[in-house]
């Protein structure tokens, strides 16, 4: 589920997306890259093509006033933005929401705010929303790093879920991937006690830059065990995706790290 990819086999939310974010869309960046978005303004997103059904484009319509959140530079007030209150959980680039639908559903107690940036993404998960009835999840079609920045208190997150996005598979642009030190450290200065960062990524290399990253942010204790490299077992919420069963069937990994706020 803004924002914010994919290995090889998976399309990418860059964080952000257009399919598994569970979704994320993962497009191979182009030989004209621009530069580093560290290197102007810390993003979460690369904004990419995509075309918005008409469908998708009566979800704005229908289900729009009743799920999409204005991004405004003041901190967001969670009871009356869900009409409850509850644990609110961060998902930066949910692609097309399929996956971010399904936690929603199975974890019904947790409010879920989701950062896309990207019209068809958004478009489909507030279709799935109206018309499933998931009263628990908010979008904000915004970057997550100014929602981070300007929305989020520290200490109001009961967990970040940043699944598949972008691993910029080149050496040459491994440095616009969006896990890294500062990006995470803004994240954890946002958690609870006892929060968590749960990533998810199909591709080798970007999981053992992930797991270097988060391991270095002193706010921060791995949950897994040494044994498993580091790596955690999936999360029972985290289903499956269509991208990732396919990666399966021909042999490929995906890797699961969940880190806990000390």
């Amino acid at each position: 589920m803004n924002n914010p990819a994919t290995a090889p086999d998976a399309p990418s939310p860059d964080s952000s997306s257009a399919a598994p974010s569970g979704e994320a869309t993962n497009a191979a960046p182009s030989a004209e890259a621009p530069p580093h978005p560290l290197h102007r303004r810390l993003k979460s997103f690369v904004k990419r093509g995509g075309r918005t059904t008409d469908g998708q484009a009566k979800a704005y319509a229908d289900f729009g006033p009743r799920f999409l959140v204005a991004y405004r530079p003041e901190p967001i007030d969670f009871a009356a933005t869900f009409g409850r209150a509850a644990p609110t959980v961060l998902e930066i680039g949910f692609g097309m929401g399929e996956a971010t639908a399904h936690i929603a559903t199975v974890r019904p107690d947790t409010n879920f705010l989701c950062c896309e940036v990207h019209e068809a993404g958004v478009g489909k998960l507030l279709k799935r929303c109206g018309e499933q009835g998931i009263e628990n999840i908010r979008i904000v079609a915004h970057d997550a790093v100014d929602v981070i920045d300007h929305m989020l208190p520290h200490g109001v997150l009961a967990g970040v879920h940043v699944f598949f996005p972008d691993p910029w598979h080149k050496a040459r642009h491994n440095k616009r991937r969006l896990l890294q030190t500062p990006l995470v450290r803004k994240l954890a200065e946002r958690l609870v006690p006892g929060g968590y960062i749960h990533c998810a990524t199909d591709w080798q290399p970007y999981a053992e830059q992930m797991l270097d990253v988060l391991s270095t942010e002193p706010l921060l204790r791995n949950t897994a065990d040494a044994v498993a490299g580091g790596y955690a077992q999936k999360p029972d919420y985290r289903p499956l995706t269509k991208f990732e069963n396919r990666g399966i069937k021909l042999g490929h990994g995906v890797w699961d790290l969940v880190f806990e706020r000390i």
